[in-house]
């Protein structure tokens, strides 16, 4: 009898999952709101099985990434340290039920005496290098804390995090920045790349957000727009200062690849571009491609790979 996988990602405000057969190919999709913040402490058992238990027949497996593993979720399944390859995640599996039901850990990383961790998005990148049979790239996955990650040899050497969403929700809902500005308004392309130019001039993101202050004061940008100049300026704050510190003589270039909703997708698409970088754009639905090679990578004989 073929062997099927539950893929779970459970985050912080949303639950999805699939059901795949042991070709990978999805037999099923479900979503919920339900993230691990409205789950009740001891109750993630029961939310699993009334959400996913009626594809839990026997000899399934259930892997389930993202915030479910910290300290706040089902169970904390305790960090991978980087540089970390795909083997070095199935090795840190944290098992609810042995060879049925598992938390994927995290990565963590040290920069001086600073630790960054992600969660999640491990299995995004690890999925985009299998479907695309890659070993070396540089992964931005934008989100509320952004991420910018370094692979190399099939491995993951370095990684950083911003706060651009969460800097972008403070500016435009709590501070004098709110008074003129609507920030549901939608998207102005011109006006989001005048953003992304100002923040590569002198002075910094504590300047060039009281530009969107002044701007509005000399009637220069309207509230329907200075939504879209801030999201240029934390955006092309976010690519300067990733890509600070890059020199001739470093290590290889590495093809720049974007992973996450297609809205937040296209806005560092259009920075990248107008800043002279190339990049490709991928779907987060690579979430399913990591975890089924997670399973491959575990059980070979059950799980056959695709490419």
């Amino acid at each position: 009898m073929s062997r099927h996988l539950i893929a779970i990602d459970w985050g912080t405000s949303s639950l999805r999952g699939v059901l795949m057969d042991s070709q990978a190919q999805v037999l099923e999709k479900r979503a919920f709101p339900q993230g691990i913040l409205s789950v009740p402490a001891g109750q993630f058992q029961n939310v699993f099985e009334q959400r996913f238990g009626d594809w839990m027949t026997p000899g399934t497996l259930c892997l389930i990434s993202g915030m479910a593993g910290s300290r706040q979720g089902w169970r904390e399944a305790p960090y991978c340290p980087c540089p970390a390859g795909f083997e070095d995640l199935a090795a840190h599996l944290q098992w609810i039920e042995k060879d049925q039901l598992a938390l994927v850990p995290g990565l963590s990383i040290w920069h001086a005496w600073t630790p960054d961790v992600m969660r999640g998005e491990e299995v995004q990148i690890f999925g985009a290098l299998h479907s695309l049979q890659l070993q070396d790239a540089q992964f931005i996955l934008p989100g509320t804390h952004s991420k910018w990650a370094e692979v190399r040899a099939g491995q993951i050497r370095q990684f950083k995090t911003y706060m651009t969403g969460e800097f972008f929700a403070l500016l435009t809902q709590h501070s004098i920045l709110a008074k003129t500005c609507l920030p549901d308004a939608p998207w102005k392309k011109d006006i989001f790349l005048q953003g992304v130019s100002q923040s590569q001039c002198d002075g910094g993101l504590l300047h060039h957000a009281f530009t969107a202050r002044s701007l509005a004061l000399f009637e220069k940008l309207g509230p329907a727009q200075s939504s879209s100049y801030i999201s240029g300026l934390l955006i092309g704050e976010e690519i300067r200062s990733a890509r600070e510190g890059k020199r001739q003589g470093d290590a290889p270039p590495l093809d720049l690849l974007i992973l996450g909703n297609s809205q937040l997708s296209l806005r560092y698409a259009c920075a990248l571009e107008a800043l002279g970088l190339a990049c490709q754009t991928l779907s987060d639905e690579v979430t399913w491609a990591g975890l089924f090679a997670l399973a491959h990578n575990l059980f070979p004989q059950d799980f056959k790979a695709t490419a």
